[in-house]
């Protein structure tokens, strides 16, 4: 406790004063201005307790498929709706001379509860986040040293409103779903959770993701100046900075990887679900502006953290996955958040 102590003292001490910064001012939720500190800080590992409390929004970001799919004859999807509501065997919806189904066929269970079960994990997720922010969840260590000052209503408001995020993504389910295009295993609510699946649709995704990521960024100037630039104003991101770039962006990264993997992974809904939830929250966690607790255990196992993310946003060249950083080892583009310690980093992260 007493060299705790000392290290935030001297952490405290090295706050300075920052020398004016490119980036703009908090109002429209951009980066933070010159007149921020720089803090110093180096990162302290949580209790046994603590970590195993922040890890916890895991599980409970699967908070919806997991209590309908084990909940049995008490919450239990069957046990909730009716027989009639959702098919348990893999159904086609029938499409007519236009190659869409009548939306007034289609069962609209299994979408209304992918929503939810988003949402749900957006609610877990932003009071883990919430706890983390006032240090009820062990000691913080913000990623970069410049100090970005903002309210928590006005991030929130801005995460909440982006239409990228919710509103594009959302029509994207919405529409492939009731017109039927989804193939048939998508609408089979039997078998529960396939693990398998989801481990797939996530490293589909983020491989994917890479791919288009980087083509964002190399193809030419014209397209990475409309559609992923900016994303790229925010050098020091905040978590509420995830879905706040633009439609192209969203479309060329996310909506375009969605479609392939649906093509490539035989989930069912609740796989379908359990992959939606992890993937938009672990997005929107690699943005936060402080270390995770989990962070050195993911960086073993190669998943993508919040420093990894940060590396990309400030040196714009490296760490192009998100939920991983397999492929860009494969590539040659990764670069250790750890190598920038004490320059663009702080310690430990």
């Amino acid at each position: 406790l007493t060299q705790v102590t000392a290290r935030r003292e001297a952490a405290a001490g090295e706050v300075k004063k920052a020398p004016p910064a490119a980036e703009t001012s908090e109002p429209n939720g951009n980066a933070s201005s010159a007149k921020d500190e720089l803090a110093w800080q180096e990162f302290e590992q949580v209790s046994p307790i603590e970590f195993a409390a922040s890890c916890l929004v895991w599980p409970f970001l699967c908070a919806l498929p997991l209590v309908l799919t084990l909940g049995g004859k008490w919450c239990g999807y069957a046990a909730v709706f009716p027989a009639s509501w959702f098919d348990e065997e893999p159904v086609a919806p029938e499409r007519g001379a236009y190659g869409v189904a009548d939306p007034r066929l289609v069962k609209p269970l299994g979408l209304t509860l992918g929503i939810m079960a988003v949402a749900v994990g957006q609610g877990f997720m932003l009071l883990y986040h919430v706890l983390r922010r006032y240090a009820l969840l062990g000691a913080t260590c913000r990623i970069q040293p410049q100090v970005r000052q903002y309210d928590y209503f006005e991030g929130l408001t801005t995460h909440l409103s982006q239409p990228e995020g919710f509103v594009l993504i959302g029509g994207y389910l919405a529409g492939t779903w009731m017109l039927g295009w989804m193939p048939k295993s998508y609408y089979a609510f039997s078998g529960g959770i396939n693990w398998v699946h989801v481990v797939a649709q996530l490293l589909l995704q983020d491989l994917l993701q890479y791919i288009m990521h980087l083509g964002e960024h190399k193809i030419s100037t014209w397209l990475y100046r409309h559609s992923h630039k900016p994303h790229h104003r925010f050098t020091n991101p905040r978590l509420f900075d995830a879905f706040n770039g633009s439609l192209a962006d969203t479309a060329c990264m996310i909506v375009v990887p969605f479609v392939i993997v649906a093509r490539l992974v035989p989930a069912n809904v609740w796989s379908y679900m359990t992959f939606g939830s992890l993937y938009a929250n672990w997005l929107v966690l690699i943005h936060c502006e402080f270390a995770h607790p989990w962070d050195p255990l993911f960086r073993r196992l190669g998943l993508g953290t919040a420093g990894d993310h940060h590396v990309h946003h400030r040196l714009f060249v490296y760490n192009y996955g998100h939920t991983f950083m397999y492929w860009d080892r494969l590539f040659g583009t990764y670069k250790d958040p750890r190598s920038l310690e004490g320059k663009t980093m702080n310690k430990g992260i």
